[in-house]
């Protein structure tokens, strides 16, 4: 390879793989300083969909991609936080909100890229204090950003040389489509739409192509980052998928009304140039602007259009995991405490029947080995999580008012039954941490040892099962079946740890299959406590 084409490969390339970088590395760094409060806000903020127009371009700005953003968004529509049509909202804000790094790209501060990043490097590893750390992955990301394009910058100048390239660029200036395509597939491959558009202005900062060829191809950069989101919603919910169709319908649409409107936006973004002057750059950047605010101006009324059409194209029924309460209504807690103790117990009720969904997917993920079934358990865990602080806060709440002693009772029996619940989903999620490793490790079990677990894992379900049944229906015979059958498990728990240390004798099992196998088994033993206790409770026990 010539020397000339290998410097310029190198270099550009070099340089994309600095921006992609940079790019993570700043977003990494403020999401880590907006904490987990990025998705309460999504959750709390996005009643409408102006309203998740508004939130989607502020969560846009603050971690620097769309990507990011929507594929928030569908795991929040996957999770039941978020319905169709406020993630749709969202959505059309991210568009709007990944403008601002064209915008930060417009302006040239190449020349400072590298004391930039001396001054996040000195941040990153002289400080201890997490949020001087942040601040330090901030800087040093957007000083990364500019070295990239400067790099970028200095392959793509010896391409004005090339006949075939200009050749190329004028057929793109002449075929609209063909500069939509350049810009989708290209975009598919690197999955960012802001460092397709900062090559994008470095080409035509460097005249390498005209206003008109330009143009095309941003339109296509907006379609190609729609594969992140897709790409997130495949092993999600049906309203995941929607979602996810919704923000490639909402841009390929876009994209072909400007298609048809090319001349005039293109006479347009030259007349704003030179009333403000704008720089090549800048030029691209105000384009992708007012490509994204006008496209979600004319399409923003359409949103239920979009609901309605993606949900007949992608038929099914929506089986997401609620995160949201659906019983605690806070009126009851001053009408009456004894109805908020019953709304209460619903809740819970219903939290013990996602765990026991958790303990059916996580044992499904021990016999089939499908990510699929670990990622639902990890989401399901989530949600024990979310509905554990939601109801002990009500609970908390009530137990301000004036309870009879009755009610104290059965507040304080609620109180303990919801930590037990949560409880089990963290067992649980260690199981499939186990699980997950024992794939990392290539680890292998008997077919005895998963015999035993096996048996173990089925009794544990069941018993969990039939102790939220009694909680239900105060059942005290079931109760006591329920403290028996944990005896049972204690005994397997003990057993089966000896028939693994025979096993390992005989070499039949490793030492690491083996410490895996008896982390799962005292999980589950740790689970039937759980249960007992949940008993314990309906038999009055604790009271």
């Amino acid at each position: 390879m010539d020397l000339n084409w290998q410097e310029m490969l190198f270099q550009f390339f070099g340089g994309l793989g600095i921006f992609l970088f940079a790019i993570k590395f700043m977003g990494d760094g403020l999401q880590k300083a907006a904490g987990d409060r990025l998705r309460d806000i999504l959750d709390k903020y996005t009643t409408n969909p102006f309203m998740g127009v508004l939130v989607g371009i502020i969560v846009t700005v603050l971690i620097q991609s769309s990507s990011g953003t929507t594929v928030i968004t569908v795991g929040l529509v996957s999770a039941g936080f978020m319905k169709l049509r406020q993630a749709i909202g969202v959505i059309m804000g991210a568009n709007i909100g990944t403008t601002i790094t064209a915008f930060i790209i417009g302006f040239d501060v190449g020349g400072y890229a590298l004391p930039i990043m001396a001054v996040g490097a000195f941040l990153l590893f002289f400080f201890k204090k997490n949020k001087i750390q942040n601040l330090g992955e901030v800087i040093f990301g957007f000083g990364g950003l500019f070295l990239g394009l400067e790099l970028m910058s200095d392959g793509m100048k010896p391409l004005r040389e090339m006949t075939a390239f200009t050749d190329f660029t004028l057929n793109m200036s002449d075929s609209p489509f063909l500069g939509v395509m350049a810009g989708t597939i290209f975009t598919l491959i690197v999955q960012s739409s802001s460092a397709t558009v900062a090559i994008l202005q470095g080409l035509y900062a460097e005249n390498l192509l005209s206003l008109q060829g330009s143009l095309p191809v941003l339109f296509g950069d907006n379609i190609g980052t729609t594969i992140t989101a897709v790409l997130a919603s495949l092993g999600a919910s049906v309203a995941a998928k929607r979602a996810a169709a919704t923000h490639v319908l909402f841009n390929v649409v876009g994209t072909i009304i400007f298609l048809i409107l090319l001349a005039p936006f293109t006479l347009y973004i030259e007349w704003i140039s030179g009333v403000l002057d704008l720089e090549n750059k800048m030029q691209i950047a105000f384009a992708h602007g007012s490509f994204n605010v006008a496209n979600t101006i004319i399409q923003f009324p359409l949103i239920g259009a979009w609901a309605f059409l993606v949900t007949k194209l992608i038929p099914g029924e929506d089986v997401s995991i609620e995160y949201k309460p659906k019983h605690l209504d806070v009126h009851f807690i001053e009408q009456s405490p004894s109805i908020a103790i019953g709304q209460a117990k619903e809740e819970i009720l219903r939290m013990g029947a996602l765990s026991v969904q958790g303990l059916e997917t996580t044992y499904s993920y021990l016999k089939t080995n499908n990510k699929k079934e670990a990622d639902l358990g990890y989401q399901i865990e989530d949600a024990l999580n979310n509905l554990d602080q939601k109801i002990t806060d009500y609970l908390v709440k009530i137990s301000s008012q004036s309870l009879s002693i009755q009610d104290s009772a059965r507040h304080n029996i609620l109180m303990d039954t919801v930590r037990d619940v949560e409880r089990i989903g963290d067992h649980f999620e260690n199981i499939i941490e186990l699980i997950e490793y024992r794939e990392v490790n290539r680890l292998i079990l008997t077919e005895d040892a998963l015999k035993d677990v096996s048996e173990m894992f089925e009794l544990t379900i069941t018993t969990v099962s039939k102790a939220l049944e009694a909680l239900d229906t105060n059942n005290v015979e079931l109760a006591q079946n329920v403290s028996e059958q944990e005896n049972v498990i204690d005994k397997m728990e003990r057993q089966f740890r000896k028939n693994h240390i025979l096993r390992v004798n005989e070499g039949r099992c490793s030492g690491q299959a083996g410490i895996m196998f008896v982390d799962i088994l005292s999980n589950l033993e740790r689970i039937g406590d759980h249960a007992s206790n949940i008993a314990e409770a309906v038999l009055g026990k604790r009271i």
